[in-house]
């Protein structure tokens, strides 16, 4: 039997209670916080059972259907339509959410959710909500995920997943054009682990992952569900773009840690210059090294465009620009001046311990 982690966490006792009245204790076989699934196993005979769907064949627009017992209200029936496939939720980026808008509430959690076939597509999980009650967002786990993590715990004990070793950040349309894509698509990679599967492999920022094993990437959010699917230990084809041109990596897949870390080592100082709008300087060894960067110029004062209008900030270390690395304030005098006018350029950043892609525009 299926249900959610946090339905069965911290219980001393599990009870579960059939359409016909009959009540079983359950076995805890094992659960998976990072999903919110959770195993049961009960001795009984004559026990009904759902048909499963293949969730990949949820698309946005179709009818489904909630069965659950909010508030203690048995057998409730609610109904809705898929807003979206595959979704990413802040707390948790390996999970491909089914985002509908069925009417779900305490005591539906764990409840199945059905296409009109009566087939089920997923696990009802979550909700967003200010109030505390539904406010039409509502979030299921997808049935393949579910039974990929419910073998893995009946046969292994735990769950396993793929790491790549990677942040990255959603492309949107100028930073598609700045590398060279016909569109926004795909994860760009803002910052590779050197001693991480990607990093192994030849991945470095700045090249933009579309294909991943085969499958499209359409989004950055797509991306780390079908690393966390990869057995440990598979290598597969990872497709990219790099300066334009489409090139294909084979990664050995790694398991996820707890808490993957990216490294790096210190640098050297510089005087204050004015470069496009901004001021900026050698990061201090003492900076560099709490980032774990190894180079970088900080940026200590943004007085107008084109910095302001690309959103850089005081505080920001620039790392690379126009795929250039950048490890000195003349360094990246240099490159700023052999850069086109005529496009975007990608200017590489760590804020707040996280790098990201901003656009800076030359020619406004």
């Amino acid at each position: 039997m299926l249900t959610n982690n946090h339905v069965v966490e911290g219980a001393d006792t599990v009870i579960v209670r059939l359409n016909d009245r009959r009540e079983f204790e359950a076995e805890v076989v094992g659960t998976d916080p990072r999903s919110d699934v959770a195993l049961l196993k009960i001795n009984a005979t004559d026990l009904p059972v759902a048909q499963l769907a293949n969730s990949d064949s949820v698309e946005a627009g179709q009818w489904v259907v909630a069965i659950g017992s909010p508030f203690g209200f048995d057998y409730s029936v609610t109904a809705g339509i898929v807003s979206a496939v595959g979704r990413a939720l802040p707390d948790e980026s390996y999970v491909p959410f089914i985002q509908t808008d069925v009417a779900i509430n305490p005591g539906n959690s764990g409840g199945p959710l059905f296409n009109l076939k009566g087939e089920v597509v997923g696990i009802n999980s979550q909700i967003f909500t200010r109030s505390g009650g539904f406010m039409g967002l509502s979030f299921a786990i997808p049935t393949n995920l579910v039974m990929n993590v419910a073998d893995q715990i009946r046969t292994k004990g735990v769950v396993r997943r793929g790491w790549l070793g990677v942040l990255i950040q959603e492309v949107n349309r100028d930073l598609a054009l700045s590398f060279g894509l016909e569109k926004p698509m795909g994860a760009l990679i803002a910052q590779a682990s050197p001693s991480g599967p990607a990093g192994k492999a030849g991945i470095q920022a700045g090249d933009v992952i579309i294909r991943f094993d085969g499958r499209e990437v359409e989004r950055s959010s797509a991306l780390p569900p079908m690393v966390g699917l990869v057995l440990p230990g598979n290598t597969v084809p990872v497709e990219l773009v790099r300066d334009g041109r489409v090139m294909t990596l084979d990664v050995t897949i790694e398991e996820l840690p707890d808490a993957p870390a990216i490294a790096g080592t210190p640098s050297q100082s510089q005087a204050a210059t004015e470069l496009v709008g901004m001021t900026v300087e050698q990061a201090p060894t003492e900076v560099l090294q709490e980032l774990g960067l190894n180079l970088g110029v900080v940026v200590t004062n943004v007085s107008g465009d084109p910095a302001r209008a690309a959103g850089l900030r005081q505080g920001d270390v620039i790392t690379q620009v126009g795929g250039a690395e950048i490890d000195s304030v003349r360094t990246l005098r240099e490159v700023v001046e052999s850069l086109p006018n005529d496009r975007p350029i990608p200017v590489l950043v760590v804020r707040g311990g996280n790098s990201t892609f901003l656009t800076l525009r030359l020619g406004r």
